[in-house]
């Protein structure tokens, strides 16, 4: 750490990527989470895959998938990371439509931003193909809600008092699969 306490800059107050090599390797994980706010129609059209531009949830997945294993492309002083694995689920409400990513890792540093990254172009990606039939869609409550491994130990977000955890609404869904296979 330079004099002034900030990891990324150096002595001459440069941009500088942190170095890593020290540390050692361990098991990491992120959870993030977004909202994209809908009208109850769009909803609905996604739902029963009646978007005209195909299957939302599938292209919105593999959106997610390939920007998790980009996220150093994307933020500058992002560490690339060797991506172990990454899921990235949906919840259907009639409002809005949650978007989870969860990514691992086995290394120096943590796959937060990747979770981010994720969550955050998945649901630019629901945007984009539903835009035709519903452009005040809006996407917030883009954060992280769990880190794991790594010197800082175990992150976990208060819940905001919006119905439960993600995991309690999941399990109200009573079977219904909005998720396809992973």
């Amino acid at each position: 750490m330079t004099e002034s306490g900030l990891t990324h800059l150096d002595p001459l107050g440069r941009a500088r990527m942190v170095d890593v090599t020290p540390k050692e390797q361990t098991h990491r994980r992120a959870i993030a989470r977004g909202r994209v706010h809908m009208s109850t129609e769009t909803t609905s059209l996604v739902a029963r895959g009646a978007i005209n531009k195909g299957d939302v949830l599938s292209v919105a997945r593999v959106a997610g998938i390939q920007a998790a294993k980009r996220a150093s492309e994307l933020i500058p002083l992002c560490h690339p990371v060797m991506v172990g694995a990454v899921l990235v689920n949906f919840r259907i409400e009639d409002t809005f439509i949650d978007v989870e990513s969860q990514v691992e890792t086995v290394d120096r540093t943590g796959v937060e931003m990747e979770a981010l990254t994720a969550v955050t172009v998945a649901c630019l990606t629901i945007y984009d193909m539903c835009k035709s039939v519903d452009r005040s869609m809006e996407i917030g409550e883009v954060a992280l809600w769990e880190k794991t491994g790594g010197r800082s130990g175990v992150y976990r977000r208060a819940d905001s008092g919006d119905g439960g955890s993600f995991d309690e609404r999941l399990e109200s869904l009573d079977g219904l699969d909005v998720f396809g296979d992973a």
